[in-house]
């Protein structure tokens, strides 16, 4: 994708291929073509999931009005009016007016609720129909909803990173348990674990709360990670950027150690394996460790754990056992 495309070309296009794949979408070659197309750029998922909603309710208006189809209009802001003749086999550039512009009465965007699940060793991108954008993580449960007025986000089990597509009027909340994450166009990562919640925030500024205790909203700025503890008022602590970073290198399916324990390193790589790491000498789980590796490839791991520490690394089908010589 050229980096000059804009978000108006993105949208015209995404429209322009609805109306494309209503026509042609038995066509394999087409849809090869729609593949690539959206592969090229993670904002163009996004717009073609807005355009095809905007499509099936417009469609949805038609069957309403069964009857009246030649003479029906839809009422845009501003006063425009388009026939939905017009809007249905225009090419898709009524559609893509519908979507810059704001359909009266038409809720495109409030989508059915949407549930992201991920298994073990699984790492995703999912586009939301906001525009926004999830990585969700090893072993994480995500319902979407997407209503007029907010955009609700309740993470059940793991965790994932949201780039939230800017949108004033309705503010995007992450729910885990009591605890609420508020933004409104910013980047940030929340994880759930048995210690709590741990918000990481590494573009723009969000708020976090807990239910009850709406007088002590807590904002955390890029670059600083809040741990919020059960039953704990939010406790924000600073963290320097590239602690963020190696925190989060999971999205490009990578681990990265700097000082963790040889312990605490096993333990990140179980989340993500279905072949256990076990440490069966105390002192060895204890040492400190850098390194960079793949989330599965936990057989290297060991090697270099045995390598750097002159332990002993045994490789089983079923598991891998690290202890000291």
């Amino acid at each position: 994708m050229s980096e000059r495309e804009t978000a108006q070309a993105i949208n015209d296009r995404a429209a322009a291929w609805v109306a494309r794949m209503d026509r042609e979408g038995g066509d394999p070659v087409v849809r090869a073509e729609l593949k690539a197309w959206l592969a090229g750029d993670d904002r163009r998922r996004g717009a073609y999931f807005r355009a095809k909603a905007a499509w099936t309710m417009l469609d949805r208006a038609s069957v309403l009005g069964a009857g009246q189809a030649p003479s029906y209009e839809v009422a845009a802001a501003g006063g425009t009016r388009f026939p939905r003749r017009r809007l249905l086999w225009g090419g898709g550039g009524a559609i893509a007016a519908a979507l810059v512009l704001g359909i009266t009465g038409l809720d495109f965007l409030a989508t059915p609720d949407q549930k992201i699940q991920t298994a073990i060793g699984e790492i995703r991108r999912v586009p939301l129909s906001d525009g926004s954008l999830a990585a969700v993580n090893t072993q994480t449960t995500l319902d979407v909803t997407m209503k007029p007025e907010v955009r609700q986000v309740a993470l059940k089990d793991g965790e994932a990173w949201f780039q939230v597509a800017k949108d004033r009027a309705r503010p995007f909340v992450v729910e885990i348990g009591d605890v609420r994450v508020r933004a409104v166009g910013t980047a940030f990562a929340v994880k759930r674990t048995a210690a709590g919640v741990d918000v990481q925030v590494t573009e723009g500024v969000v708020e976090i709360w807990r239910v009850g205790d709406e007088a002590n909203i807590q904002r955390v700025k890029a670059g600083a990670r809040a741990l919020i503890a059960p039953d704990r008022a939010v406790a924000p602590l600073v963290a320097a950027t590239e602690e963020i970073d190696n925190a989060l290198a999971w999205r490009t399916g990578q681990l990265v150690f700097d000082g963790d324990s040889v312990a605490e390193a096993v333990a990140e790589f179980n989340r993500y394996n279905v072949r256990k790491i076990e440490v069966v000498d105390a002192g060895l789980g204890q040492q400190k460790m850098v390194g960079r590796f793949r989330t599965n490839e936990p057989d290297a791991f060991a090697r270099a754990v045995a390598t750097l520490m002159k332990a002993r690394a045994e490789m089983h089908s079923d598991r891998i056992i690290l202890s000291q010589n």
